[in-house]
């Protein structure tokens, strides 16, 4: 019986439950260890396999995105609506870069692809040919480009096609939210997710019967209002109703997360007596998005030690 399922994000799809249990699990532990709560920390990892040990699960579902031999989906591989959804995504992340990057070189290399963009709609080739090129205008960004723009570009791809893809084929959203639905138990008490697996995470929690006492969120792209908030489920989007506590973790730069406050969003919909905690709450260094540096952090490990050791 897991007392806290895990779910993952984009690009995991060469991964399984297993092997993203053992990178998580340290990190989560640390986290939670460094917000002051050493022995559920230690029940979480170190005597996890103990008697009194905490059950973590990663609910998996990357394997979907794989088709028979291939690495993973190639946008040309998408049909005509998908195509037109992750240039525009493309489009928003460019968009996002330009405006609240840290990086200079990132903010000023976004700035000049997005005007690009917008000169090339306004020519000949037209609105979609633009949003055409943003999946590449992407790829040009430092913050996609740290070891080269080749590898960028698959990263680029693969991320746009997995949020694309996720968002547009229900059957392959339903069988996702099966995974979560699958180790989610009465006795489960915590659900985190980070990245595309926040958006999961998010919408397997609406359907939760009983009281859920603990939501968090890491890099989450809810706030991206023209592509994700307007398709997730249900419309109009809610705070999960069954949800007491939920919180959202982002790092100022990390441009996934599109509007790290949540709050705005989602505090009018709450149930009485939900809380939501979100903004712009960690630092990640150079890897804002990465999942690991989310978990170690303060902001992720305090709620959790302090439900699962009762002093809330």
């Amino acid at each position: 019986m897991a007392t806290i399922v895990l779910v993952h994000g984009i690009a995991q799809e060469q991964k399984s439950a297993d092997t993203l249990e053992e990178e998580w699990l340290p990190d989560l532990a640390g986290g939670v260890r460094t917000a002051g709560f050493p022995e559920i920390a230690d029940r979480l990892y170190r005597r996890r396999s103990g008697p009194d040990g905490i059950d973590t699960r990663m609910a998996f579902y990357g394997d979907l995105f794989l088709r028979g031999d291939q690495q993973g989906l190639e946008p040309g591989e998408l049909s005509g609506p998908e195509q037109a959804l992750a240039e525009q995504l493309a489009m928003e992340w460019t968009a996002r870069a330009a405006s609240r990057s840290a990086d200079e070189k990132s903010r000023r290399t976004a700035g000049q692809e997005l005007a690009q963009l917008q000169q090339t709609a306004g020519e000949e080739q037209g609105v979609r040919a633009a949003a055409r090129s943003a999946i590449n205008s992407l790829a040009r960004i430092r913050w996609f480009a740290p070891f080269g723009m080749g590898f960028a570009s698959r990263f680029v791809v693969r991320s746009l096609t997995q949020v694309t893809r996720y968002l547009s084929d229900n059957a392959m959203r339903e069988q996702a939210l099966a995974r979560v639905h699958a180790l989610v138990t009465p006795g489960t008490r915590v659900l985190i997710g980070h990245s595309l697996g926040s958006v999961v995470a998010f919408e397997a929690a609406q359907t939760f019967d009983g009281p859920f006492p603990l939501l968090i969120t890491m890099g989450c792209p809810l706030g991206l209002h023209t592509v994700v908030y307007e398709r997730v489920r249900p419309q109009p989007p809610r705070f999960p109703p069954a949800v007491h506590h939920w919180v959202n973790v982002a790092d100022r730069n990390d441009i996934v997360a599109a509007e790290p406050d949540l709050t705005a969003l989602f505090n009018s919909t709450a149930p009485p007596g939900a809380v939501m905690e979100g903004g712009y709450t960690v630092e990640n260094g150079a890897k804002p998005h990465q999942a690991d540096f989310y978990l170690t952090k303060v902001q992720v490990g305090r709620p959790i030690g302090t439900l699962l050791s009762g002093a809330g």
